[in-house]
């Protein structure tokens, strides 16, 4: 494999909510906040204009590219088979998602077990993980607290979003929803076209 296949990455987390204003899940829940764990991969352009959204499958990782051999607050469920990015090949210089022109943000799913906010997160009232008390999550919940992270990442249009398999649903959730936000929907192939 080529050295830029072996690139060294680290996950990266962001926080928004606060008890003053709560992240509010579409079921009408409430968290005084939330944590979201995400890689991004090449440089985002003066413009703010080269972001591609790329969501991950169901049991996927924020770590698309690259090698991270550790996430800090996961522990053992960070295993081996995590360390290497799961669309290293198409992640890079040079290749499908080339990072010398576009800006590529993963991050892990609201819900999620590998960094964003989930079951295993403390509840601050009650200082153990949330387990069954962690709100429900719904596919516009993931994709809110995506567009979140966009905007503190001062990114108001993204050049595409893409997702494989449920992150394909996501991604035409995300254009549904909020189409003033991308410009390309690839969806590869959203999880509901795998049922006929």
């Amino acid at each position: 494999m080529s050295k830029a296949a072996h690139k060294e990455v680290t996950t990266k987390f962001f926080h928004t909510g606060s008890a003053a204003e709560p992240f509010v899940f579409s079921t009408g829940e409430r968290l005084p906040g939330i944590t979201v764990a995400y890689e991004t991969y090449g440089k985002l352009n003066a413009s703010k204009s080269n972001a591609i959204l790329l969501f991950h499958a169901l049991s996927g990782s924020q770590h698309a590219a690259g090698v991270n051999t550790s996430v800090e607050g996961v522990g053992e469920r960070w295993t081996e088979d995590c360390h290497h990015g799961w669309w290293d090949l198409f992640i890079g210089p040079d290749k499908a998602l080339d990072t010398k022109r576009y800006f590529i943000i993963c991050a892990n799913y609201l819900g999620g077990c590998y960094g964003s906010s989930g079951p295993l997160s403390i509840n601050p009232e009650t200082g153990k993980p949330y387990g069954r008390d962690f709100p429900a999550v719904r596919t516009c919940d993931v994709v809110a607290s995506q567009l979140a992270l966009l905007d503190s990442l001062g990114i108001e249009k993204l050049h595409a979003v893409i997702g494989a398999s449920v992150g394909g649903l996501l991604a035409v959730n995300l254009a549904t929803l909020h189409p003033e936000r991308v410009k390309l929907v690839i969806p590869w192939p959203p999880a509901a076209a795998r049922l006929f």
